[in-house]
């Protein structure tokens, strides 16, 4: 019976933004990602009947959600109008089909809605735009919302394991340093355990997520085998990855970033009141404003003359 009520939601964020190496390099790269997610997302969904799934594209500008579609009005964001419409090809599973069109249809929308916005900054400026950071914290925050939101709807006779699965290439990002601590002890404190799949550079900051919420990191030696590592290591659930043999846990980067220079640092100075890291003493929090009192420093004692004996 318990494995009846409970269900498991799993929630992939993939990284679009166009300003990674992996996109400049290769121009299937991204179709090879969409690819692998879309079977990795369908084998979850088989199983178990009722295991949920949600799949978030992250850009450099704003975060949407790829799948469930954002014009329906249900958590499943499917009617039985779209299976009366979307008819078995090949054999296959209605919800994969609609699994697959949905986020294929979503992506070429989001993409053509950003090189059109590219094109007009071009037209405005008159410069080149080289695409700023990814905006992962905002897609996490996205992410336990969704979350938040289906486990008010369920019933509290039916539990809900919740993951997160991030998949990305880009590198550390310190100006959303403060962004991504509020959302792993969020996560943490929500029981959601967070995973990464690097496909390029190290994340140190997302290191630090998957340690604080029990979830697993895992950078990819080859794009080419995407989604054997995505089903052998982030497929099965928590509570059953003890009992695998899976890649040894990395060593985590657990140095802050400062809020001065954008720079991890060993040593530092932490403000007591918004916990704003420094690299350098200041008497005045650049963050929060805040002046400390600082000790005045001693008075220098005058000298007394010896006076010589004729």
């Amino acid at each position: 019976m318990a494995d009846e009520v409970e269900s498991s939601l799993l929630i992939v964020i993939i990284d679009t933004n166009p300003s990674q190496r992996i996109f400049r390099d290769g121009s299937q790269t991204l179709t090879q990602i969409l690819e692998s997610v879309i079977a990795f997302s369908n084998s979850h969904l088989m199983m178990k009947c009722n295991n949920k799934l949600a799949i978030i594209a992250c850009h450099s500008q704003c975060s949407k959600y790829l799948y469930p579609s954002v014009n329906a009005g249900d958590e499943e964001m499917a009617d039985d109008g779209d299976f009366r419409n979307m008819q078995q090809v090949d054999g296959q599973y209605e919800m994969f089909t609609l699994v697959e069109k949905t986020v294929r249809k979503a992506i070429h929308k989001l993409i053509s809605s950003s090189d059109h916005d590219e094109v007009e900054s071009l037209q405005g400026n008159g410069s080149s735009c080289s695409g700023g950071d990814s905006l992962l914290a905002g897609s996490l925050a996205m992410a336990l919302c969704y979350v938040h939101r289906l486990n008010k709807e369920n019933p509290s006779s039916r539990k809900m394991n919740s993951r997160i699965l991030v998949i990305t290439a880009s590198g550390d990002s310190a100006s959303q340093y403060m962004n991504f601590m509020n959302v792993f002890f969020t996560a943490q404190k929500c029981n959601v355990v967070m995973d990464v799949c690097s496909l390029d550079q190290d994340h140190g900051l997302l290191q630090q997520g998957c340690d604080i919420t029990g979830g697993l990191y895992l950078k990819i030696p080859q794009m080419q085998g995407l989604l054997q590592y995505l089903l052998w290591v982030f497929l099965p659930e928590p509570p059953i990855r003890k009992k695998l043999v899976l890649p040894p846990p990395v060593k985590v980067d657990y140095r802050a970033a400062c809020f001065c220079h954008r720079e991890l640092i060993d040593i530092g100075y932490v403000c007591s009141i918004c916990l704003s890291v420094f690299c350098k003493f200041s008497p005045i929090c650049t963050t929060c404003h805040t002046v400390f009192k600082t000790a005045a420093p001693l008075p220098l004692r005058a000298k007394k003359k010896r006076i010589k004996l004729t």
